[in-house]
C-alpha cells in the first residue's frame, strides 16, 4: 500500500462520514490521533483464507472452497487464470456486522467507514488468558488500562489481544475442543459483557479479537454479540498478528467484502503503525 494510497483513504475517511440517520443517538465526539503516514509501517491483521481456514463447527462443516474456472494457457497464446469461491460470511478473519444478532441494525454493506477506519486500543490479557482459557474482559482490565493510557477514546477500535492467533490454524488449541466436538464444547477467551457495556459507553467505534468470536467459548447465548448488535457495534474476529501493535498510537483500516444485506464477510485488515 503507497502513502499516496494511504493518504487517499485518510481523505475518503474525513469526507465521507456516517449519514446522520445511520449514527447512533449520543455518540462521544472522537479524539485527534495523529499518524504520519509517510513514515508508518502496514503490519497485516488478516489470515488467509485455504484449506486450512477454521469455521466455527458446524454439521455440516463449513469449509472455504476454491474453484479453478481457468489456468493455462489460452488459445491465443497467452496466460490466463481466474477461480470462483464458496464460503460462509462467518469464518477467517471476518466482520460481525450488527444485523448478525440485531433485526434492522446496520448490514456488511451499512457499516459508516469511521466505524472500520479508526485509532486503536489494544487491552493486552495475555496473562490472564493464558492461565484461564474461558477468561472474559473486565470491567477492572478496562480500568487498568485507562490508569495508564486515560479514558478509552470515543470512536477507536478496541482489540483484546489474547495471544490466541499462535494457535492458528490448529482447531483443537485454538477452539479449546477435538476436531468435530459442538460448539457449545469450545473455550477460549474473549470479552465479557460487563467490559463491553464500559466500552459501549465510551463510544468506541468496533471491538476486536484474536479469538473465534467477541464471545468467550462457553458462552450459550452470546451476550456481547446481542449487546454489541444492539448497540449498532461491529465486531472484529480471528484477528492476527495484534502482538505486534501498541497499547495506543496506531491505527486499524478494517475493511470487509461488501455485501448487500450481509451479516458478516471475509475480512482483510491492516494496521499503521507509529
Amino acid at each position: 500500500m503507497t502513502v499516496r494510497m494511504l493518504a487517499l483513504l485518510a481523505l475518503v475517511v474525513s469526507v465521507c462520514p456516517a449519514r446522520a440517520a445511520e449514527a447512533p443517538a449520543a455518540t462521544p465526539a472522537r479524539a485527534r490521533t495523529h499518524l504520519d503516514l509517510a513514515a508508518a509501517r502496514v503490519v497485516d491483521l488478516s489470515h488467509a483464507y485455504g484449506k486450512d481456514t477454521l469455521f466455527w463447527p458446524t454439521k455440516p462443516p463449513q469449509t472455504f472452497d476454491l474453484q479453478v474456472l481457468s489456468h493455462g494457457i489460452t488459445p491465443g497464446g497467452y496466460f490466463y487464470a481466474a477461480n470462483r469461491f464458496c464460503a460462509p460470511e462467518h469464518g477467517g478473519t471476518h466482520l460481525d456486522a450488527p444485523l448478525h444478532f440485531a433485526d434492522g441494525k446496520w448490514s456488511a454493506a451499512e457499516v459508516p467507514l469511521d466505524r472500520l477506519v479508526a485509532p486503536a486500543a489494544v487491552i493486552d490479557v495475555r496473562g490472564p488468558a493464558g492461565a484461564d482459557r474461558d477468561f472474559r474482559l473486565r470491567p477492572e482490565d478496562v480500568a487498568a488500562w485507562e490508569a495508564r493510557h486515560g479514558k478509552v477514546p470515543a470512536g477507536s477500535i478496541v482489540l483484546l489481544r489474547t495471544g490466541w492467533s499462535e494457535r492458528w490454524p490448529d482447531f483443537e488449541r485454538y477452539f479449546g475442543a477435538p476436531v468435530g466436538a459442538a460448539a457449545t464444547d469450545l473455550h477460549f477467551p474473549s470479552f465479557g459483557a460487563a467490559a463491553v457495556e464500559i466500552l459501549i459507553a465510551r463510544g468506541v467505534a468496533a471491538i476486536g479479537v484474536d479469538t473465534a468470536s467477541i464471545d468467550h467459548g462457553p458462552s450459550r447465548d452470546f451476550p456481547v454479540h446481542r449487546m454489541a448488535a444492539a448497540a449498532n457495534l461491529p465486531g472484529l474476529e480471528n484477528l492476527d498478528h495484534l502482538d505486534l501493535l501498541p497499547e495506543t498510537g496506531a491505527w486499524l483500516v478494517a475493511l470487509p467484502m461488501k455485501i448487500e444485506a450481509g451479516t458478516g464477510g471475509p475480512l482483510r485488515a491492516v494496521a499503521l503503525l507509529p
